[in-house]
């Protein structure tokens, strides 16, 4: 439905999260992937979505100057915000091991911004949702990690997998933008463009 739409445009997702390709597949949108490595570095004095924000533009300026008219690059960023921290992926095991702690039988927040850039404007969007954890055990924490490795994910989980099952008793907000994309409103804005 909505790819008959943005027929006069190409679609560019510079991102190289299956979970994010995913979803333009699901959304049935026709889209090119291109990445361009960049080193995701934010100033220290930023807080919540303004790092999303400054890292999902950051992204998108990589590709100044190499956009057709007709295309519009979508680059996007999610953090974990938990005790006034970013928490992005972990390092190793020890570092998911001590973010899974931290995230335990507690509240913490998941923030997404989106950046839509064409050669004439750039737009951005930015999503917050509210995650609470159960209290988890060591030894949940350690089989999680050790199954899934999840080191490719901000705040060391991914919601869909084993530990969203047994830990999330409550959501706020959207459950795909914990998944890396709010993706309501991804496509409420692409359903927009004139």
């Amino acid at each position: 439905m909505l790819s008959s739409k943005l027929q006069q445009y190409k679609l560019i997702l510079a991102s190289g999260s299956p979970r994010r390709q995913q979803f333009f597949k699901d959304l049935e949108l026709d889209f090119e992937i291109r990445l361009k490595e960049i080193e995701e570095v934010f100033p220290p004095e930023l807080v919540a979505g303004e790092i999303t924000n400054y890292l999902a533009e950051l992204k998108a300026a990589a590709f100044d100057g190499t956009l057709d008219d007709n295309e519009i690059l979508v680059t996007s960023d999610t953090i974990v915000w938990h005790n006034n921290k970013a928490l992005g992926k972990p390092k190793d095991k020890a570092d998911a091991f001590q973010i899974l702690k931290s995230l335990s039988n507690s509240t913490h927040e998941v923030i997404t911004s989106v950046c839509f850039k064409t050669n004439s404007k750039t737009d951005l969007l930015c999503e917050t949702t509210k995650v609470t954890f159960n209290k988890l055990s060591d030894e949940a924490i350690h089989y999680y990690i050790d199954t899934y490795k999840p080191f490719d994910k901000a705040g060391a989980y991914g919601i869909q997998e084993w530990i969203g099952f047994i830990a999330v008793s409550k959501i706020e907000g959207s459950y795909a933008n914990v998944m890396g994309m709010p993706v309501d409103k991804v496509y409420e804005y692409l359903s927009n463009l004139e």
